[in-house]
């Protein structure tokens, strides 16, 4: 049987998906049922006593743990890498937080799921190692800086594609994952990425984003003003960086929309960063 987490959150179902793919179904106390989506090295089933690095990918609003497979070559790309590449379930518009709930707290808890549960249940029945990274785009950019802030200690690099990471300029109005903006301002500002920016200094950090005009990997007639609005956050973001000396990889590449071929595309051109953050060869 899987060894639960500390919680008792638990692992109730493996599927194997393909000979490198494998869906976890999780049963936890800070979320309900979940799931999650490995990709495993190559090497997994015939090194049994090896720990591997990992790479955990935070997906967007309205989308689920299958998009990274669904939309990108990820598989591929990591087909010669020795990564446990972790895409966890984070809700609808979960924004990888332990929601307020008006004071009461509880359930939704993802940070809670993602930071302790799961990290628990992979280290425990999947040999997850102790070097990880992570990435994320738009709402899963803004739980990659978040989480990489809010536990320095779990996380080696971080990076974001068209990540929400000015959060009082988006669109999070849900009132009961961080409440009122003004009376619990100081909730907000612990989930904001550009008032955690100082806390991310030594790590390395890799942020990319559109202005939202069609660009070349798109058909996109006209402007995108939601990635025109993500370029507003980054810059706010990037901007608090240089006022805390943070250095960061900036990839304010022009035209584009909010799309995933720019995401695939930099999770192409972000994956040596990580990697030698993880101390992988290239």
């Amino acid at each position: 049987m899987p060894e639960p987490a500390d919680d008792g959150a638990r692992i109730v179902d493996v599927v194997q998906v393909n000979d490198r793919t494998r869906d976890l179904t999780i049963d936890s106390p800070a979320v309900g049922k979940q799931m999650v989506r490995l990709l495993v090295p190559r090497g997994f089933d015939a090194e049994a006593s090896r720990r591997w690095p990992v790479l955990y990918l935070l997906h967007g609003a309205t989308d689920s743990y299958v998009s990274w497979t669904r939309s990108t070559d990820v598989e591929a790309l990591t087909a010669g890498m020795n990564l446990l590449v972790v895409m966890p379930e984070g809700g609808d518009h979960g924004y990888y937080s332990d929601w307020w709930n008006r004071g009461k707290g509880g359930p939704p808890m993802w940070e809670t799921f993602h930071t302790v549960e799961l990290r628990q249940l992979l280290e425990r029945n999947w040999r997850a190692g102790d070097r990880r990274v992570v990435a994320g785009l738009s709402m899963g950019g803004m739980g990659a800086m978040s989480y990489a802030a809010r536990h320095p200690e779990m996380f080696l690099a971080a990076a974001s594609y068209s990540g929400v990471l000015d959060t009082p300029l988006g669109g999070v109005r849900d009132a009961a994952m961080w409440g009122d903006p003004k009376a619990q301002a100081a909730i907000w500002r612990e989930h904001n990425p550009t008032d955690l920016a100082p806390k991310l200094r030594g790590l390395p950090l890799y942020v990319s984003y559109g202005d939202g005009r069609p660009g070349p990997l798109d058909g996109a007639i006209g402007v995108d003003d939601l990635e025109r609005r993500i370029a507003r956050e980054n810059e706010h973001f990037l901007a608090r960086l240089e006022e805390a000396g943070i250095a960061v990889t900036i990839d304010a590449y022009g035209a584009g929309v909010h799309d995933w071929p720019y995401w695939e595309r930099a999770l192409h051109r972000s994956m040596p960063l990580l990697l030698e953050a993880l101390g992988e060869p290239n």
